[in-house]
């Protein structure tokens, strides 16, 4: 049987540590605007294709036909889903998640605010997965040309930026200020 390590915090989790990296001092703000960037990234792909299919001309062989499939609301679900886990998991104050609830607090706070890092979680995972099934089922079962397979392939990619975005501003809210200080009695 071997000793633990002394490094070791029973509050802990896991046993390997996540690698702290040191980009610079404004590592804070350029996680910010990355993630930002990632958002705004992944809703104009998705924005692109849904005017892209709101304007949508027939062939040009066939000229009298319809355009054979819109971006509809059922698109849209996925995306609010990963807006919702989004939204969730970056309220969520992270000095909750570790502890015990504190000295002065509900003992049950560290167990409810685990609970909403896991529903926002849950919530982007679904949208990630509506994503690709209306990817799937939608555009690509049904054989369409690719200029209506971009609708679908536009969904996933804001799905996945958005998801992104969330563990980009995650990191980035948990890094260390230059204007943070650590006092312990």
């Amino acid at each position: 049987m071997s000793l633990p390590r002394a490094t070791y915090d029973p509050r802990r989790v896991c046993l390997i540590p996540f690698p702290t990296v040191a980009l610079s001092a404004h590592k804070r703000t350029i996680g910010v605007y990355t993630a930002g960037a990632l958002f705004a990234l992944g809703n104009w792909l998705f924005f692109d294709a849904a005017v892209l299919s709101a304007h949508a001309h027939p062939p040009k062989d066939a000229p009298h036909d319809s355009v054979p499939v819109h971006v509809a609301f059922v698109d849209w679900l996925p995306g609010l889903f990963s807006l919702f886990g989004l939204l969730i998991v970056n309220l969520i104050d992270k000095e909750r998640l570790i502890g015990d609830g504190g000295a002065f607090g509900d003992g049950g706070l560290v167990w409810r605010a685990r609970l909403f890092l896991f529903v926002g979680f849950a919530l982007m995972a679904g949208g990630l997965a509506g994503s690709v099934t209306v990817l799937v089922l939608k555009y690509v079962i049904p054989a369409y040309p690719d200029q209506f397979i971009y609708y679908g392939y536009a969904n996933v990619a804001q799905n996945v930026a958005l998801m992104l975005s969330a563990v980009v501003l995650w990191l980035a809210q948990n890094a260390p200020t230059e204007y943070e200080y650590r006092l312990s009695l």
